[in-house]
């Protein structure tokens, strides 16, 4: 591990502590850590650099609202290459929370995590998205592995 030295302005070193200690860090060099990893996994996927990821895609949405669950599920099969698991929770007597976690080309996942927030009806949609590398792996039984970027 390469140790560096940055210098910040007081204003700016006391926010970073608070930020640390509110978000749970055990030290700062994790929290930067953290911080430089998510900045370098956005200038990837901005510059194109990123051509696989894994990504979760979570929404809300009224299931009475008319064929919507049906077309939402009818999306999932139509991208069922890019679906590694699907969780459905039950909110209250009419929406629910569904968590997609999907993984391949970084522009087919993002396409189709965008398509499904736009659907008519979903509402409070998020997207994270993890850029990676996939390689295979193995000795007798050849399976893929996957490597987050930072």
């Amino acid at each position: 591990m390469k140790r560096i030295t940055i210098s910040v302005d007081d204003e700016l070193a006391q926010q970073f502590e608070r930020w640390v200690a509110r978000e749970g860090y055990e030290n700062r060099s994790e929290a930067f850590r953290d911080l430089v990893r998510d900045k370098l996994g956005e200038a990837r996927l901005l510059e194109g650099t990123a051509p696989n990821c894994v990504a979760t895609v979570s929404y809300v949405y009224n299931h009475h609202e008319r064929h919507l669950a049906g077309r939402l599920m009818d999306e999932q099969h139509r991208h069922h290459d890019l679906m590694l698991s699907a969780m459905h929770a039950h909110l209250d007597h009419d929406n629910c929370v569904e968590t997609l976690i999907l993984r391949g080309p970084t522009e087919r996942v993002t396409a189709f995590a965008r398509s499904v927030i736009a659907e008519k009806g979903v509402r409070h949609g998020q997207i994270n998205v993890v850029p990676v590398r996939i390689g295979k792996q193995g000795g007798k039984v050849k399976h893929e592995h996957v490597h987050p970027l930072t």
